[in-house]
């Protein structure tokens, strides 16, 4: 080996990459049944391993693939949960070159011509190793003709051969391949394994990083061990001595926590002013505007947690001053604040990704978020409106009756198709809130003394579909202002009764009820008006041509009705004009 190959630098995520079942972290259930599936020779045909990127599914299956195949230092040894690593069997698959483990990336080799060739060679046997293994990641790229070729050797493949297969989208999967594989889901790594595992990477490499700056690199990671170390290796370099908590947060684009966390306070606060410079503050040193307010959405949700189960606080990648400040807004902010305010910041992380200017449509979403702070709760509001006296409808000391000549002329200068909020005074003495409010309904609901006023009303909103339906398919029953029944024919709307009290509750401001019953309605609208023309139809259905029409064409309709009056007068509008003392050229001079 020459001194370039000694000196050749290898990224931390290969150098420290599981051998063992031993070495692998968070995945305890796997290697529990992997174990005992190996001391009982028990070994499946086909294993499918999924689970997000970087926690171990191709590392997983190559140390099956020793397992099985490790011959132990001394040559003897067989199929074992802990391969020696040091056998010429276990030293090849871990490099990749091992001639009875192959592996195939299942993104470039989709067609069946690539699983053609799996199937001729599971045929022959192993050329030195115990089995003949086949490694296929990202197998859901496979196409559907690839899986189908696949199923029979699948399901009954030759004794020394055996597939293991690895995928990020389980789902994509044919059910007809899972059913013939044992399936194991890999889990994202938790928190306190994943420092840990930082930790005992940084001490082997002799590199210095705070507690703080793991607990980043392992928020930032999102339980995946791949991209946590490749973070840890690229931080140890940024780092070039200690590497520290502000150091991986420059590196990685992120804003301070706790100044993350004053901008929140300052967001619930309502102070628009320091909020914007703060988020100014943050933008000068570096901070992504999309971070600042994903951050600002983590919090928001890490509180709404912590309020429902504090127990979600003992998270070991947030620090005692973040933990302290999370229980106390936790305990201070009610739950509908929280919930608005993540509602908000989905719809301004939408915003910030489309605008053209991120840091202009970040201070435009925390104006917003600071001007809504203190709007009150919707029961405070209604509390509030409850408890106010109405206003006087005359001066001080007026008398009952010009205090109720006033009220109607209120009303009557309402425009349609809404509701007069002018109070009504009773004798002398002042009425309450409700009883104000339901004089208010009726007279609103007086204007509309007959279903002909609410006809008008819906011409006059120009709702076009609901008036064709209410002329068409309503058999009026019963008419009461504020009340409604009616009878459908067989092909009015379904929601017809529906959409009819919304719009008149939206257009009057007072509720409508609106009932449908099976019979007593009267005719529609457009049968009254239209009654001799469908009264001449009926007559012609009868007549026997026009019924022997129907008898072979059964989906014809009457288009239009012409009658001979109809024709005759027709013929003389188009006629042309009679010409006197018509010049003939022909005519004796």
């Amino acid at each position: 080996m020459t001194d370039s190959e000694k000196t050749e630098y290898q990224v931390l995520a290969r150098k420290y990459r599981p051998e063992t079942f031993a070495d692998l972290v968070g995945q305890d259930a796997m290697v529990r049944t992997l174990k005992n599936a190996f001391e009982a020779d028990r070994i499946a045909q086909a294993f499918v391993m999924t689970g997000i990127r970087g926690t171990g599914k191709t590392t997983t299956a190559r140390i099956i693939a020793k397992g099985m195949n490790c011959i132990g230092p001394d040559g003897l040894g067989g199929p074992t949960t802990e391969p020696c690593g040091t056998c010429e069997h276990c030293a090849a698959i871990m490099e990749g070159r091992h001639v009875d483990v192959l592996e195939m990336d299942a993104a470039s080799n989709t067609g069946v011509a690539n699983i053609r060739e799996i199937i001729d060679s599971v045929h022959y046997r192993a050329a030195s190793a115990r089995y003949k293994v086949y490694i296929i990641d990202e197998v859901h790229m496979l196409s559907t003709g690839a899986f189908n070729a696949l199923l029979k050797t699948l399901e009954e493949p030759p004794a020394h051969v055996k597939f293991i297969f690895a995928t990020t989208e389980i789902r994509k999967v044919p059910v007809t391949v899972l059913s013939r594989c044992q399936r194991f889901d890999l889990r994202r790594i938790e928190p306190e394994v994943m420092i840990a595992l930082m930790s005992r990477i940084a001490k082997a490499e002799g590199a210095q990083i705070t507690d703080d700056a793991l607990a980043l690199i392992t928020r930032a990671a999102e339980g995946s061990a791949r991209d946590a170390t490749s973070l840890l290796d690229q931080a140890i370099s940024h780092g070039a001595g200690e590497t520290t908590a502000d150091q991986v947060r420059a590196m990685l684009g992120l804003a301070d926590r706790g100044r993350v966390l004053d901008l929140f306070d300052m967001v619930l606060r309502g102070d628009a002013a320091a909020a914007l410079s703060e988020l100014s503050g943050q933008y000068a040193e570096g901070a992504d505007p999309m971070a600042v307010l994903r951050d600002l959405a983590e919090i928001t949700h890490w509180v709404s947690v912590v309020k429902i189960t504090p127990e979600a606080a003992e998270d070991p990648t947030v620090s005692p001053d973040e933990r302290a400040r999370g229980l106390a807004m936790a305990e201070k902010l009610p739950m509908r604040v929280l919930t608005r305010l993540w509602q908000m910041l989905l719809k301004a992380l939408d915003e910030v990704a489309t605008a053209p200017n991120a840091m202009m449509a970040a201070e435009m979403a925390i104006i917003r978020l600071t001007h809504v702070a203190d709007l009150p709760a919707p029961e405070d509001l209604l509390r509030r409106l409850s408890g106010t006296t109405p206003p006087p409808t005359g001066p001080t000391g007026a008398s009952g009756g010009t205090a109720a000549a006033s009220a109607p002329a209120a009303r009557s200068a309402a425009p349609a198709g809404t509701v007069s909020t002018a109070p009504r005074a009773s004798g002398g003495s002042g009425a309450g809130p409700a009883t104000a409010l339901a004089a208010d309904a009726d007279a609103a609901l007086a204007r509309f003394p007959t279903f002909e006023h609410v006809v008008e009303l819906i011409r006059a909103n120009k709702d076009g579909k609901l008036l064709v339906d209410v002329e068409t398919d309503l058999r009026l029953v019963t008419y009461q202002p504020g009340r409604i029944e009616f009878q459908p024919t067989d092909r009015a709307p379904r929601d017809l009764a529906q959409r009819l009290g919304q719009r008149l509750q939206n257009w009057t401001g007072n509720r409508w009820a609106v009932t449908v019953v099976s019979e007593g309605g009267a005719k529609t609208i457009d049968e009254v008006r239209n009654a001799a023309r469908y009264a001449m139809e009926e007559q012609i259905r009868q007549h026997p041509l026009m019924q022997a029409v129907l008898a072979q064409f059964p989906k014809a309709e009457i288009g239009t009705v012409r009658t001979p009056e109809a024709i005759a007068a027709a013929a003389r509008q188009e006629a042309l004009p009679e010409v006197e003392d018509e010049w003939d050229p022909f005519e004796d001079s």
